[in-house]
């Protein structure tokens, strides 16, 4: 995929800031779902680059987040 067409792909995803995130804009990730990834990039750089990784990864790696 070239540069300019994964640009134009992640500029019109809705991405999501994580609720722990303050309102000085401090150290922060954003999330967007598409139909088969989900984008993550830093909040500080939205114009940067996006790590992308399939749906199911993403499931599993937010329940082995959440575990205690």
């Amino acid at each position: 995929m070239k540069t300019e067409d994964a640009a134009s792909q992640l500029s019109g995803l809705a991405w999501s800031k994580s609720s722990y995130s303050g309102s000085d804009g401090g150290d922060c990730v954003e999330v967007a779902m598409a139909t088969t990834t989900i984008h993550i990039r830093d909040s500080k750089r939205s114009h940067g680059p996006a790590l992308q990784v399939p749906t199911p990864a993403w499931t599993d790696f937010i329940a082995f987040a959440g575990r205690p």
